[in-house]
Formats: C-alpha cells, sequence, structure tokens
C-alpha cells in the first residue's frame, strides 16, 4: 500500500467514524446541534491519533508497550467492577515482556543502576516480605498477589532494558508516545458525545459523581481526568521538546496538551507542564561552555520562540480554567477549602496506621491489602460504610505505605539515580563546564525534573498499573545511560544537515 493509499483510506476510515459519532449522539440525545458537537469531537480525537501515527520513528515494540500500559491503566477506571479484565491485560504484559526480556539473568543485573527501577519495583519487594512476615489471614494471598504485580514490572522493565541494549538506534519512547496519544484519542471518541458539554459522561464511582464538570472519557472507555493530564503531558515532553519531530507535529501536540489539561481539569496535570516549561527554558537558556556571546546573539530569536511556546498553552489552560480559582478550589466540595482535595487526611491516616503497626508492617509496608489502599473514616462515604479504597496520591507516601521504611529509603535511592542520570549533563556542562561530555536527550532531562513537583499528589513515577509515565520515563533513563548522546542542535543553533541527522535520530539535546 503506497503512502498515498494510506492517507486516502485512514481518511475515508475517520469520516466515517466522524458520522458515526454524530448519529450515535442523535440517536441518544434527538439534538441536532448536540451531534454536530458530537461530530467535531470526534474530527478532534481522530485527528490526535492521525498526529499520534504520523510521528517518525515508532517501533513496534516501543508502540506495544507504551500501549499495554496505557490500556491498563485505562481499565482501572473502565472496570473497575470487572478485575478480570485488566488483570487479562496484565497476563498479555507478562507473556511479551517475558519474551523481550530476555536473556532475564543478564538483564537483571543491570536494574540496580536505574533510578526507574528502584521507583518502581523496589517497593513491591518489600511488600512482598512483609505481607510474608505478618501472620495474619489472607496474608499469603497477599503475598501471591504482590508477587504477581512485582513480576509483571519487573518484566517490563527487562523489555525494556534488553530491546534497548540490543538494538542501540531503536528508541522506544517514541512509540510510547505515539500509544498515548492513540489512548488519549480513543477517549476524546468515546467521550464525544460530551465534550463540549458543561457536564461530562462519567464512570459509576462515588468520586467521579461530583466531578461530572471534567472530562472522564465516555460510556465504554474512562480514565480519571488526573492521569489523562499527566499522559497527555508526558506525551508533549516527548515529542514537543525534541527537533526530531517536524514543526506541525510538536504544535500539535502542543495544542493537544493544551485541550486536555483544560477539560481534564486538573491542577497536577497543570504543575507538571508548568514545572516542564521551567525545566524547559532553563536548559535552553543556560550557557554553556564553547559558546561565545556572538553565537548566543545569534541563536537568540529561535529559543525564545521555543521557551515562549510551552507558556503560551499554560496561559490559555490558566484562562480557560478560570484563573487562580482553577488552582485553589476544593475539587469535591464546591465551598468547601482543602485544596488537596482530602490527600492529607489520607497521609495523616497512612501515618497513623504505621504508628500502630507490628515491626514487619513498619519496616516492609502495610500488608492488609495487596495495593495497600488507605480507608479513613472521613472518606465522604456513609458512616456506617463499606469504606472507600484510597489510593495514597503521593509517589513518596505510596512508597512508604506499600514498602514501609524500607520502601521509603528504596523510593529515595531511585528518585536520586533518575535526576543524576537527567541532569548529569547540564552538571558536567554547566557547573564543570566540560562541553564535551555527552548529554542525555533534552525530553528526558525535562521530563524527569518536571516530574518531581508531581510526587505530592499523585503516585506517577512509582509505576504500577497506571504506569505509562514511570515506564517512558524508565525508557528514557536506560537510553541515556546505554547510549552515549553526541551533541546536537538546540533551539536556534545552527541547522547544519549532519547534527541535524543526529538529533533526528537519537533525540539527543545539547
Amino acid at each position: 500500500m503506497t503512502r498515498r493509499t494510506a492517507i486516502t483510506a485512514g481518511s475515508a476510515a475517520a469520516a466515517v467514524l466522524a458520522v458515526l459519532a454524530a448519529v450515535m449522539e442523535h440517536g441518544r440525545t434527538g439534538s441536532v446541534s448536540e451531534s454536530a458537537e458530537a461530530f467535531a469531537a470526534a474530527v478532534i480525537a481522530l485527528g490526535v491519533v492521525a498526529l499520534a501515527v504520523s510521528l517518525p520513528g515508532i517501533t513496534l515494540r516501543g508502540a506495544a508497550t507504551g500501549g499495554l500500559f496505557t490500556l491498563a491503566g485505562i481499565l482501572t477506571w473502565t472496570s473497575t467492577q470487572r478485575p478480570i479484565v485488566i488483570w487479562a491485560v496484565l497476563f498479555v504484559e507478562v507473556v511479551v515482556f517475558a519474551v523481550w526480556g530476555r536473556p532475564w539473568l543478564r538483564t537483571l543485573r543491570e536494574l540496580p543502576g536505574l533510578g526507574g527501577a528502584w521507583l518502581g519495583l523496589s517497593y513491591w519487594v518489600f511488600g512482598v516480605l512483609g505481607a510474608l512476615f505478618v501472620l495474619r489471614a489472607g496474608h499469603l494471598t497477599v503475598a501471591a498477589q504482590r508477587l504477581a504485580y512485582l513480576g509483571v514490572f519487573t518484566l517490563a522493565v527487562l523489555a525494556v532494558v534488553a530491546t534497548t541494549r540490543r538494538d542501540r538506534g531503536r528508541d522506544l519512547t517514541v512509540g510510547m508516545a505515539a500509544a498515548i496519544l492513540v489512548g488519549i484519542g480513543a477517549l476524546l471518541y468515546f467521550g464525544a458525545g460530551s465534550l463540549f458539554d458543561e457536564l461530562h459522561a462519567i464512570p459509576d464511582s462515588a468520586s467521579a459523581r461530583v466531578m461530572r464538570n471534567r472530562f472522564w472519557g465516555g460510556p465504554g472507555l474512562f480514565y480519571h481526568p488526573n492521569s489523562l493530564a499527566g499522559l497527555v503531558v508526558i506525551a508533549a515532553v516527548r515529542v514537543g521538546f525534541d527537533r526530531a519531530f517536524a514543526a506541525w507535529q510538536r504544535v500539535g501536540v502542543a495544542v493537544v496538551s493544551a485541550l486536555v489539561l483544560s477539560i481534564s481539569d486538573s491542577r497536577t496535570g497543570f504543575v507538571f507542564a508548568a514545572a516542564a516549561a521551567v525545566v524547559h527554558a532553563v536548559v535552553v537558556l543556560l550557557p554553556r561552555a564553547g559558546h561565545t556571546g556572538e553565537e548566543d546573539l545569534d541563536r537568540g530569536r529561535a529559543r525564545w520562540v521555543a521557551v515562549a511556546m510551552p507558556f503560551v498553552v499554560l496561559a490559555a489552560v490558566f484562562t480557560v480554567g478560570g484563573g487562580s480559582t482553577f488552582l485553589f478550589r476544593d475539587r469535591f466540595t464546591p465551598d468547601g477549602g482543602d485544596v488537596t482535595s482530602g490527600r492529607t487526611d489520607t497521609w495523616r491516616q497512612v501515618w497513623v496506621d504505621w504508628q500502630h503497626a507490628g515491626w514487619a508492617e513498619k519496616t516492609f509496608g502495610d500488608a492488609r491489602t495487596s495495593r495497600a489502599v488507605v480507608h479513613r473514616d472521613n472518606d465522604g462515604a456513609p458512616k456506617e460504610g463499606p469504606r472507600r479504597d484510597l489510593n495514597t496520591d503521593n509517589a513518596a507516601v505510596g512508597a512508604f505505605r506499600r514498602g514501609g521504611v524500607l520502601g521509603a529509603i528504596g523510593f529515595l535511592i531511585g528518585l536520586a539515580l533518575l535526576l543524576w542520570h537527567a541532569l548529569r549533563g547540564l552538571w558536567y556542562a554547566v557547573v564543570l563546564r566540560r562541553p564535551g561530555v555527552a548529554q542525555p536527550a533534552l525530553w528526558f532531562t525535562v521530563g524527569a525534573a518536571a516530574a518531581v513537583p508531581t510526587i505530592m499528589t499523585e503516585d506517577w513515577v512509582i509505576g504500577g498499573t497506571n504506569g505509562a509515565i514511570w515506564l517512558v520515563l524508565l525508557a528514557g533513563e536506560v537510553r541515556a545511560r546505554q547510549r552515549p548522546e553526541p551533541a546536537a542542535v538546540v533551539p536556534g543553533q545552527g541547522s547544519g544537515g549532519q547534527a541535524r541527522a543526529a538529533e533526528g535520530r537519537q533525540g539527543a539535546s545539547a
């Protein structure tokens, strides 16, 4: 099939799907205006998918790895009442990653040097031990379930490491970003009927019922707005800060991120994007050894344009969201004053539970449930119960809850390693004035540093079933650590063909 034929077939399929969305919405509401809105929303959704598949450098393994994790995360909200569906996806991950991760023992030896491995695996190891040491009814079941989780995510790390080592020219993160964008496009399409409405379609969840003003997807495919916002930001960082992609693709992903951040009403996603914009500006504008003032002046205009684009997106999202109200209002109680939306109460309960736990759970983490969910009385449910299963919504607290004191130590080790691998290029170039030292890709430096503020309100950096962001950062770290990146072109730098080609193939940063 030629490229023109593929484009024609894809356009025809997109037109059919857009019309189908409009017809279904008209059948549901009987309104011509609503069906027109659904048609427009479907066109936007399919445009996001087209943007995803247009990215150069997509590999089967990258797309499959990112797609499986994105799908598993979406299913945690779509199939909440049918966990067998989620476990089926995890089983597929086990089979696929077990094949791609060989040789297992050789690859396993590389994991202690990866911050991402410490962040996403260490608390599971300690959690399994904690469940074995706690002599409580059902503790063996908890240990077995945690061992299964540990196996899935360990195999995922092995697959990323082994694939990157075998083919040093293969960058899995491009395919991962494309898969994430396809997932976002699917959510937009399934939610096309309410995308432009004041109240959106929601899953059958108590927390969702008080947040109908936020976009969740639509019947058949739901996802938490915060997680949706996190996905679009990591995809925007991967594509938008890599000049290997065409200008229209980088602008396109910026527009998509502005849309998703606006409809998701996610403060954490906004903070993630704001941190990425600030880090990107610092990295691009910092003076480096070997650059003359005249050279910096020549590059100035393009550099400032590149720096300004993320802030334009942030300004648009901030304005649409209602200014400061967007950042400081209570998401669950319209007139409430808890900016953290109950998170501080959850963290307090984690500390109380730890204080009353035995030595095994203090050391290795809470062992009452496989995911170490938190139960507190003031969770918004009726007093007679049942109590809601709450996540910690804080990566550091999450590692502490699931892995105890040792889990918290593992988290700190992992974070330190991840940041060192992401920022060491700046350390050598800016502080030590050694411009010849190879540096990691610009997007990885920005993404890893920008993820730090999200630790306070989300579990993203410690992986889990909803671990697509963690996996992208891990893959970036593996590539940065295994393959020294040659110096390449920063925004506004001379655009010689050889330097551009090197950057395009390897996503390097100057």
